[in-house]
């Protein structure tokens, strides 16, 4: 048996890209998840992949954005599985761009994704993992990247979810509950989709990661979500862990 057998995982975002992969991971380790995103079709993918490694997965339609329907959708994860143990808040959707070109309403969606959806949603779970549950909060380097052009509503954003997860971690550590945020690289979608149309842009970005690949959803991000919220690493939680090939320097 192993260390996970019989744990259950709320991901969000899962329905593709990153999210989709760090189920794939959790699912290889007898994890049952539920599998939480905006459009039922692709939470149905996901999760006949994830029937088909033998554990149980159910969709959960749902926007991130609307924090007054996350408690009511995690309170019926939990009627149906029984439980709660991991919480990987993954889905995001914010602007990119100019800071001068950007309006208040585009700047503000990043914040209504990442911290306000986390918060409300860690709010939520926290009676669930209560004695030994984990959290798991998907940040960026583009925090501390050497060039922020463009990236600056999004990486703002993120570091007010990365700072929100190092007070959860210390707050709730006498729960049991330990929290830490993952900044990682990985072929989504979206990135796959930029890196054909700017195959130069592509490939300078690659050049820039000492290990010279950009990181895969289940074996590089999925597998380190793995050894997170297990037993090995029990007592890390308030720390923020790079998967970006060597590329950010957190300091």
């Amino acid at each position: 048996m192993g260390a996970l057998q019989g744990k259950v995982a709320l991901v969000t975002g899962a329905g593709q890209g990153v999210g989709e992969g760090i189920a794939l991971a959790l699912a290889a380790e007898d994890v049952d998840v539920a599998v939480v995103g905006r459009t039922l079709s692709k939470l149905e993918s996901t999760c006949d992949l994830l029937r088909a490694r033998g554990v149980r997965a159910e969709p959960f339609p749902c926007d991130v954005t609307d924090t007054p329907a996350l408690p009511a959708m995690a309170d019926a994860v939990v009627a149906e599985f029984g439980r709660l143990d991991i919480l990987v808040n993954n889905a995001y959707a914010g602007a990119y761009g100019p800071l001068l070109d950007m309006s208040d309403d585009d700047f503000r969606k990043g914040f209504d994704a990442a911290p306000f959806a986390a918060f409300a949603l860690m709010k939520a779970c926290h009676p669930h993992l209560r004695g030994g549950g984990s959290i798991v909060n998907l940040v960026t380097s583009a925090m501390v990247r050497w060039d922020p052009t463009t990236y600056g509503a999004y990486a703002a954003a993120k570091s007010a979810l990365r700072s929100l997860t190092r007070t959860v971690a210390v707050e709730w550590a006498p729960d049991g509950i330990r929290a830490n945020s993952i900044a990682p690289h990985a072929m989504s979608p979206g990135l796959e989709g930029w890196a054909k149309a700017r195959p130069e842009e592509a490939a300078a970005f690659v050049a820039s990661i000492p290990m010279r690949r950009i990181g895969d959803p289940e074996a590089d991000i999925g597998r380190a979500v793995v050894a997170l919220v297990g037993p090995d690493l029990g007592y890390l939680t308030g720390a923020t862990i790079p998967l970006d090939g060597g590329q950010a320097f957190f300091g």
